[in-house]
């Protein structure tokens, strides 16, 4: 019993890649209860707690993403050095270079990890080459350290691009002066790393976190309530609803698109918009309540996003935390909606010729090419023309990158264009509908319906995994679409679409009936509350596939 005990410990210290210490398994609630239980000693020293809290997400990371925790080191480490030398220069031109400097090691690690196989793909079809990819890092590791990785594969390290991001905001704020860099390498590395955000968000903004560092922990019985909450909700989002749906009928469709019908395929995708809901804000549900148990606040990433009544607002709705980043750090220093700049239009460029190699079409060279000529004329003889150029490329630009943030495919990148597009066209509409000021129950239901059935449109590319899928999925749902059989469908899967309707419902429910329910169990004993999870748990079990599904927005 003692040796299974210590062989079952020793275990636990040691990477493995088939049980990750992440939310949807037992071992993530024993490691933070660990956690939490030497949390509450240490509390009010805050470096010890800092640092306390730094190293276990360090380990964290570590359990889920095994040696990549080495790269997470060398960005806190990098990222902490370049803001100290920041702080304390004067010089504008050594400033400038050092958040250059920034940028280029944090978006070339990104561009490594997430594109070399499109690069080396792309430097093959070019240059007529062979070439295959090198890891080098794992080459370089296996020299010195006498590892045994291997070197003709490049894995994506989870979390990259959330704390790249993490890491920017805190560098870019430090050189427009809004904060002060950070003198205590644990208390950065912390903020960095914080586990509950690290894999998959909410992406949090240095001056959002860092202030809260050594602030007192206090967790009164509203925001204990809140967080118990915010945990059941999100696992019973994820697990209950999200993967049960997942697994059942939306991965079977996606999956070979041309045996099911064409209602098949439209439910599907009406299906995988709600379940990318249901699986990322759960995930953020989850963390945002993890990290409120210890007295740290992250902003809500979701606000009922399917409740939109245009794109925009979608956009203001859904994953806010990337949303704003891109607004506030990519976005506005482009120009905003005031003016394109020289790198609006050069990304515009770099990104043509991205999608011409993923075709390997150079005639999409010419296309683009004519039109942003006649733009140009156009320009020339109209003002109107020129401030409506001027004024929407950031904004295309902005998607299209978002769209390339997902991934180095054609399909990411359609799924941002027409993201973008759809953001373009409601600028011009709402100037001119009929429909823009009318607050009607009908008028209300038929925007959220357009603005739903276009976001999930989109999210075709963004679900199948190329184009040939995503062009049969298309294919059917326009092609081979007869109506008559939706009741035998609703029945054939019918637990799959009581799931779905009761998960519509709830996330369209007014606002003040879902703080009505989320106060009544906050007001609950402890308990009561011990009740609620005791119940989630066993709905858990009953629904649960012993096929568990990772988070979607791990593989970003």
């Amino acid at each position: 019993m003692i040796d299974q005990l210590s062989h079952m410990v020793a275990e636990f210290f040691v990477f493995n890649a088939k049980h990750p210490v992440i939310f949807t398994e037992i071992s993530f609630w024993i490691f933070f209860t660990f956690v939490y239980a030497i949390f509450t000693v240490i509390h009010k020293q805050y470096t010890l707690r800092n640092l306390f809290l730094f190293l276990i997400s360090v380990f964290f990371y570590y359990k889920t993403s095994g040696f990549f925790f080495g790269l997470l080191l060398f960005t806190i480490a990098n990222e902490y050095w370049v803001a100290i030398v920041l702080e304390r220069s004067q010089k504008n031109l050594k400033r400038k270079l050092l958040v250059l400097y920034s940028i280029l090691i944090n978006i070339g690690l990104l561009c490594y990890f997430k594109y070399a196989y499109f690069f080396t793909d792309s430097y093959n079809q070019i240059f007529h080459t062979q070439h295959q990819v090198i890891n080098h890092f794992a080459h370089w590791s296996n020299g010195f350290f006498n590892t045994r990785f291997n070197v003709d594969k490049i894995l994506l390290p989870v979390g990259i691009s959330f704390y790249t991001f993490h890491t920017l905001s805190y560098t870019i704020e430090v050189y427009r002066r809004k904060m002060s860099a950070v003198n205590n390498f644990f208390d950065f590395g912390f903020y960095v790393a914080f586990f509950p955000v690290l894999l998959a968000g909410p992406i949090v903004k240095a001056k959002d976190f860092i202030p809260q560092l050594r602030q007192p922990f206090k967790l009164n019985q509203y925001q204990f309530g809140l967080a118990w909450f915010m945990i059941i909700n999100g696992l019973i989002k994820k697990l209950v609803i999200g993967d049960y749906i997942a697994i059942n009928f939306i991965d079977r469709v996606f999956g070979n698109p041309m045996l099911f019908s064409g209602v098949e395929n439209v439910l599907a995708v009406i299906g995988y918009s709600l379940q990318v809901y249901l699986d990322f804000s759960g995930y953020t549900d989850i963390a945002i309540g993890v990290a409120l148990l210890m007295g740290y606040k992250i902003k809500t990433n979701f606000n009922s996003p399917y409740k939109a009544q245009s794109v925009a607002e979608f956009w203001k709705r859904w994953h806010i935390s990337l949303s704003t980043w891109l607004q506030e750090y990519l976005y506005i220093p482009l120009g905003g909606n005031r003016q394109g700049t020289f790198a609006s239009y050069l990304i515009i460029a770099v990104l043509t010729a991205f999608i011409a190699l993923l075709l390997d079409a150079s005639f999409i060279l010419w296309i683009v090419g004519a039109i942003a000529l006649i733009l140009a004329i156009l320009a020339k003889l109209s003002e109107k023309v020129k401030h409506a150029v001027n004024t929407n490329i950031n904004l295309m630009v902005t998607m299209l990158l978002g769209g390339l943030w997902h991934g180095a495919t054609l399909n990411f990148i359609i799924w941002g264009g027409l993201n973008g597009l759809g953001l373009v066209i409601y600028k011009f509409w709402k100037k001119i509908s009929p429909y823009q000021s009318l607050k009607s129950l009908p008028v209300r239901f038929w925007k959220i319906t357009i603005t739903f059935l276009f976001i999930s449109f989109t999210r075709i590319y963004f679900r199948a995994e190329d184009m040939n899928q995503a062009n049969e999925v298309i294919f059917k749902m326009f092609g081979d679409t007869h109506w008559g059989i939706l009741p035998d469908i609703l029945y054939n899967f019918r637990e799959v679409f009581i799931l779905m309707g009761i998960a519509f419902i709830v996330h369209w429910l007014p606002i003040e009936i879902k703080w009505s329910y989320k106060k009544a169990f906050i007001k609950l004993p402890a308990w009561g509350k011990v009740l609620v999870l005791i119940a989630t748990c066993i709905c858990i079990y009953q629904t649960m596939s012993s096929e568990m599904k990772p988070f979607i927005y791990f593989q970003f």
